[in-house]
């Protein structure tokens, strides 16, 4: 059954959509959230509000759309690209769900709890440095300190936490746009679309004219693929997402956006009963339990966390499918050239 706050959850985010009454009646709460979010900006900019400069450029891969629209992939991919092009990347985030305010290393073998599901995944997928806390500078001066060699940070989320100064910023949208275009609570934007940025992204099999309108700019396009589902039991036993046709199938994922995970599995050729799960789900309560199902696919954001607890590890029902970002080429050409024109402290 879901919970209250799930279920508060998915009213706001389907009012979101369109301008209808729950939306309107909000609306005069949203004008004063962007009046204070505003003052906040002027605040920072004017220098009233204090900053850190880290030494080294920092790249903040962000959103202003509440909720989940690939972050973590991009990041990834990012963190991939950077170093093709010779690049050290580390990777600093505040780790949703992690348990400790201070400056945190995180490794393959880090709890969920402690860290959160996404640095975690981030740290296993690339193999870079990455520190979580919940000061952003105070995180990439810890970063910096254990790992000298680093040459360029970047920051998952935190595309509002101006108390760090950044180089470069890219903001993430998905095939919703901007919602109804206005901002919390009346709407799912944090701030308005108009904001700068250096790079816009829309994570869509295909970029509508109407969400090119939204989000404004020339977007890059990023598609999220997965081709591939491995046991939970058993990682790196790869089998092809067409093979397991047929079989009695349950998509269950803990994201911002779940419905993008069905529709990538459909797209497969599977179909699937669908099981969405509150955003950083903990999966402590169960879910599977009552679940009648030959196979239960999750995704790696999920699965790291169902890794480590003792009833779910062991259920040799849970497959998880890793997926990857893809992009234009010609983006991670622009930011490395960014990067290298970036001035340090």
């Amino acid at each position: 059954m879901p919970s209250t706050s799930s279920s508060l959850e998915t009213t706001l985010t389907r009012a979101w959509l369109r301008r209808g009454p729950l939306a309107c009646a909000l609306w005069p709460l949203s004008l004063l959230f962007r009046a204070l979010s505003g003052l906040r900006t002027l605040l920072f900019r004017a220098g009233v509000l204090k900053s850190t400069r880290l030494p080294v450029p920092v790249i903040v891969v962000g959103n202003i759309f509440i909720g989940g629209t690939g972050k973590t992939p991009l990041t990834i991919w990012l963190a991939e690209a950077l170093r093709a092009a010779g690049f050290n990347p580390g990777i600093i985030s505040r780790g949703h769900g992690g348990s400790d305010s201070a400056p945190r290393q995180v490794t393959p073998d880090s709890q969920a709890r402690e860290v959160g599901d996404e640095p975690l995944l981030i740290a296993r997928r690339t193999g870079c440095p990455v520190v979580v806390g919940r000061n952003r500078g105070a995180a990439g001066r810890a970063l910096l300190a254990a790992h000298p060699h680093i040459d360029v940070i970047l920051t998952d989320d935190g595309l509002q936490h101006y108390a760090l100064q950044r180089d470069i910023e890219i903001m993430l949208f998905d095939g919703r746009g901007t919602g109804n275009g206005w901002l919390l609570p009346a709407g799912p934007l944090r701030e308005a679309p108009s904001r700068r940025r250096d790079f816009t992204i829309v994570n869509a099999p295909d970029i509508t004219p109407a969400v090119r309108e939204a989000v404004g700019g020339e977007p890059f396009r990023m598609q999220l693929a997965g081709e591939f589902a491995e046991p939970l039991l058993r990682p790196g036993e790869r089998v092809p997402l067409a093979s397991l046709r047929g079989r009695r199938l349950v998509a269950a994922c803990g994201i911002g956006n779940p419905q993008r995970f069905f529709t990538l599995l459909r797209g497969a050729g599977l179909e699937v009963i669908e099981l969405a799960l509150p955003d950083h789900h903990d999966f402590l309560d169960q879910p599977f339990a009552a679940v009648d199902a030959d196979i239960i696919l999750i995704t790696e954001k999920d699965a790291v966390k169902c890794a480590q607890i003792e009833n779910l590890k062991n259920d040799p029902r849970l497959w998880v499918v890793p997926v990857t970002a893809q992009l234009d080429g010609a983006l991670a050409q622009q930011i490395v050239e960014k990067c290298r024109g970036c001035s340090t402290a």
